[in-house]
């Protein structure tokens, strides 16, 4: 196995240019333990944590751009005030050790179906920034993971930030496991509500061959908002209208029976927390509106 480690991001762009067939590794949470159980053997590694620039994060036009390399605890200490979706989702992630080391563009690299970035990133409507030596390009994360554990990166690319814009309202994940951390979900959930569009977006984990969202679930309940003019006059939403979005939500869903719970129970568990998890949005919202 080769060994690479570049010190900047255009050494690390040329020598995947090089290398292709390189796998990147940051905190290496996903590979190395791949690589312990012998069911990964890449013939060639590019060790990223030397580069600087992977670990910045800032304002560009409108969005937040998060460097690859930015770790779950940095999400939580610095960004859940602007991101709280995604640091919720970040609380939920292993053990201190592992959100230390780990990152969530090894969670977009790795693009496993149960990666607990990915939800709030699909209710965000998030992009991934992709860069190789001839340029870079941003794809919505939506169109980013293709199959279990595959993404839309071309062979000489690395993943380089993620863009999200702040949180225009509030937002909520949640996650079925065996306990709150430290555990693969069995099924998780993103909500994120825009006040200023006036749009629902969710994000579902570990329920389908990819991350993916409940596109009929939020047009429907962006519709009941709508009509009811609650937007602008904030009231509990009806229970009939929280049992169809919860409905809508598991119908999007497309689970297997595994080790960790059978299909019917995740189409179960989702309908539960798409409803839960968007009273406790909504709930925010309204005393928001109403301070």
């Amino acid at each position: 196995m080769e060994f690479l480690q570049p010190a900047s991001w255009t050494e690390a762009l040329a020598m995947k240019a090089a290398h292709p067939e390189a796998l990147p590794i940051a905190g290496g949470t996903d590979v190395m333990v791949d690589i312990n159980f012998d069911r990964l053997r890449p013939a060639a590694i590019i060790d990223l944590t030397r580069v600087a620039e992977l670990n910045d994060w800032g304002m560009d036009d409108g969005f937040l751009r998060i460097g690859a390399g930015v770790t779950y605890t940095r999400m939580i200490d610095e960004l859940a005030d602007r991101l709280p979706g995604l640091a919720m989702a970040s609380r939920t992630v292993g053990s201190p050790q592992i959100r230390n080391r780990g990152t969530v563009g090894g969670n977009l690299g790795s693009a496993s179906p149960a990666g607990d970035a990915h939800p709030p990133l699909l209710a965000s409507d998030a992009l991934v920034e992709l860069a190789s030596t001839s340029g870079s390009r941003r794809l919505p994360v939506r169109e980013f993971y293709v199959g279990p554990k595959r993404n839309a990166m071309r062979k000489d690319e690395l993943i380089a930030a993620f863009l999200v814009e702040p949180a225009k309202g509030p937002q909520q994940f949640s996650k079925v496991g065996t306990r709150n951390a430290m555990v693969i979900a069995v099924c998780s959930f993103a909500v994120a509500l825009d006040s200023e569009r006036h749009q629902v977006g969710t994000g579902i984990g570990s329920a389908a061959p990819t991350p993916v969202t409940a596109g009929e679930a939020e047009t429907f309940m962006e519709a009941v908002l709508d009509d009811g003019r609650l937007w602008e006059r904030p009231a509990p939403v009806a229970s009939s209208a929280l049992a169809r979005f919860g409905e809508l939500v598991a119908a999007a869903a497309r689970p297997i029976d595994d080790v960790r719970g059978t299909a019917a129970y995740r189409t179960h568990a989702l309908a539960v927390l798409a409803r839960r998890s968007f009273v406790w949005a909504w709930d925010e919202y309204r005393r928001t509106a109403s301070a």
